[in-house]
């Protein structure tokens, strides 16, 4: 097994259109959005991809990153302490379990970090890359 990781950043209101979030939407291939269903990041283009793992720590790595470049914008205090969140995702993503993060950004924006599973136990998506 392996983890894609998967990153968006935008207009929060955006996240309402669903055709775009959708997989069998014509336009979901070519949307920037997050599908869904976490698993159906699998079948975005494998250019969607910011990186690939092999390595639990790794994958983890990535999502402390990626995470602490959005902390200073976060809308609220965090609920869920990043080291928690880290315990969590070393946890679930050996069990085969996606994880997804989300968060509201100041002015309206929202992130959204992904790590997903391939092969996934929950779609049946080929590999992207």
């Amino acid at each position: 097994m392996h983890w894609h990781a998967y990153q968006w950043t935008g207009n929060g209101a955006d996240r309402g259109d669903e055709s775009g979030r959708r997989p069998g939407s014509p336009g979901f291939p070519a949307s920037p959005l997050p599908p869904m269903r976490t698993g159906d990041w699998l079948a975005k283009p494998a250019s969607r991809i910011a990186s690939t793992y092999d390595d639990v720590e790794d994958a983890a790595g990535w999502l402390a990153r990626e995470y602490g470049k959005a902390r200073a914008s976060l809308i609220r205090q965090e609920r869920i302490p990043l080291e928690e969140r880290l315990v969590y995702a070393r946890d679930a993503l050996p069990r085969g379990v996606d994880v997804q993060w989300g968060e509201w950004l100041k002015g309206g924006r929202f992130v959204s970090l992904g790590l997903i599973c391939c092969p996934n136990r929950h779609v049946s998506h080929p590999c992207p890359s």
